[in-house]
């Protein structure tokens, strides 16, 4: 194969994002890879909107913006990544718009905005009230199918190829059962989070944390692991992926009630804050939901027309009943570390989007910066690679690793949000998915803590896998929980080692790979921060300000 100026992994706003700027504005011979179809990308299910200041909608300000997204960081943002998002943000939304995405807006023809929990001006802009995303994804998957040198879909990225200290592409595993190198002179990740590490999720069974695994087999640098944002108002159905009750909604006015009907945290917190307070709620009731009460928003039909067609599928009305919630995984607010640019540590090899740590998010998401993330962040390293930039600069959450004294990896660097290096023991490290695909048909013998060896199909070991998660690395955990949990995910990881595993197995390995991180800088953080609350230790740790990075 022809080697790419730039190859995306990918297909979600991040990755098209920085694709058509690269194919239409700087001409580069651009190639997509993405394991399922264009359109199947975890952006087309954001029911979010995208956080923005745009022009006429005063008071507010960047400025405002900004601060609302370092106080839902809880310390660990970066404060320069903020600012590019916030300042960069509307020409990117208006880019968008001028690509054909189609946003809502009043009688007056103005954009129509929203507040969210966290912010505190209306500035979200949507469509179609909670499609959002499947419009973003519309209008750019329309723009990349006029303009892309290549497309692979159904294509499996299985790792890095990694030449003389430098990212040439990746290894693919094809839908004819091939294997194939797709060289690029840059990649780009834009693979998306890891969110079916859990069984309760928003996230399509796509969100295997790909691209992160990828990146911590090849020691690229990863931090924030531990920090996975639950979204506080999944619909509590048996469905899987949980239909998710968009954040507009409260900003709307629906209100919170445990199941006596009383309310019990403002619905205007952030995500974090939310999902903790119902969680421990359902834990002091026994019960296994809470209810949003949006019987008083008026015009329910026309404005969320998708939710209330996905009610009324499961036989309830939202202007008379109470609709059963509880949190579930959502967003990966860790990555893959890059500085400003979109860099990671390893040359050639760029991050944007829920797969990356550009340093916005911090320990806690502020509601609807992910899209914004992706369309900010994709093309600012699409503009690096055009102006030549070859590695990774001291900006960003880059400044975490590139200021330690890796002889001293206690160390935290005077002014900036600093890290300390943890790395992986040597099996876990150098664990690679097999290049060899098998016909699937096959079991994995795993030996789980305190039982016998056993043989288990790839899909019972996944679903078990994430129920471990969910219970003992969920919204609430503690040492003990931690510590089953990361037994639990050693004997996956055990049992896919070394297997010739297809598409299935190259997932669970991923999940077992990034759970494996995340639960272990869970153990490490010993206090509460943002996403992460700790039973046994509830208060904030100023010592603990400071980032956990995988090298």
């Amino acid at each position: 194969m022809t080697e790419l100026d730039l190859l995306v992994l990918g297909s979600g706003v991040a990755g098209l994002s920085a694709a058509v700027r690269a194919a239409e504005t700087h001409r580069m011979r651009v190639g997509v890879l993405t394991k399922g179809e264009l359109p199947q990308a975890t952006t087309r299910w954001a029911q979010g909107g995208v956080a923005a200041v745009l022009g006429g909608n005063d008071p507010d300000s960047t400025d405002l913006h900004l601060a609302d997204t370092l106080a839902a960081g809880a310390g660990l943002c970066d404060a320069d990544a903020v600012r590019v998002l916030v300042d960069e943000g509307p020409a990117r939304v208006n880019e968008l718009i001028a690509l054909g995405a189609i946003f809502d807006r009043d009688a007056h023809g103005e954009l129509e905005l929203a507040r969210e929990g966290g912010h505190t001006m209306n500035r979200i802009v949507h469509a179609g009230g909670s499609a959002t995303g499947a419009e973003v994804e519309r209008a750019l998957v329309d723009a990349v199918q006029a303009t892309m040198a290549v497309i692979h879909e159904h294509a499996f990225a299985l790792e890095l190829i990694v030449e003389a200290g430098r990212c040439r592409g990746v290894t693919a595993l094809f839908a004819d059962g091939t294997i194939h190198d797709v060289r690029a002179t840059n990649v780009l990740v834009t693979t998306g989070g890891a969110g079916q590490i859990y069984a309760v999720t928003t996230n399509p069974v796509e969100a295997t944390g790909d691209g992160i695994a990828m990146a911590l087999r090849a020691g690229v640098a990863v931090a924030d692991i531990e920090f996975t944002q639950f979204h506080p108002t999944a619909l509590s159905v048996e469905a899987m992926p949980r239909p998710l009750l968009t954040e507009a909604l409260r900003g709307h006015g629906a209100l919170l009630r445990d199941t006596t009907g009383e309310r019990f945290v403002d619905e205007l917190q952030p995500r974090d804050v939310v999902s903790r307070a119902s969680t421990l709620r359902m834990q002091e009731l026994g019960a296994t939901h809470v209810f949003l009460d949006a019987t008083g928003l008026e015009h329910f039909d026309q404005r969320f027309p998708n939710i209330e067609a996905s009610l009324r599928e499961v036989g309830l009305d939202p202007s008379r009943d109470w609709l059963p919630v509880a949190p579930a995984a959502h967003y990966t607010c860790g990555g893959v570390v890059t500085d400003l640019n979109g860099a990671t540590s390893l040359p050639g090899l760029w991050a944007a989007g829920e797969v990356s740590c550009s340093g916005v998010h911090g320990a806690n998401r502020l509601a609807s910066n992910s899209l914004l993330e992706g369309m900010v962040f994709g093309p600012r390293a699409v503009e690096a690679i055009e102006l030549g930039v070859a590695g990774p600069e001291a900006s960003g959450a880059m400044r975490t690793v590139m200021g330690i004294d890796p002889d001293r990896p206690d160390t935290v660097p005077a002014g900036v949000i600093g890290g300390r290096f943890v790395r992986l023991e040597p099996e876990a490290a150098s664990t690679s998915a097999p290049a060899v695909p098998s016909s699937g048909a096959g079991a994995l013998t795993v030996e789980l803590p305190g039982t016998p060896a056993r043989d288990v199909g790839v899909a019972e070991l996944r679903a078990l896998m994430q129920r471990e998660l969910t219970a003992n690395a969920g919204v609430v955990r503690d040492a003990r929980s931690l510590a089953s949990a990361a037994s639990v995910i050693d004997a996956v990881m055990a049992a896919c080692g070394g297997q010739p595993p297809d598409i299935a197995c190259s997932e669970l390995l991923n999940l077992a790979t990034v759970s494996r991180a995340a639960v272990d800088a869970a153990r490490r953080r010993e206090e509460s921060r943002g996403a992460h609350t700790r039973e046994d230790h509830p208060a904030t740790e100023p010592r603990f300000e400071h980032r956990f990075v995988y090298v």
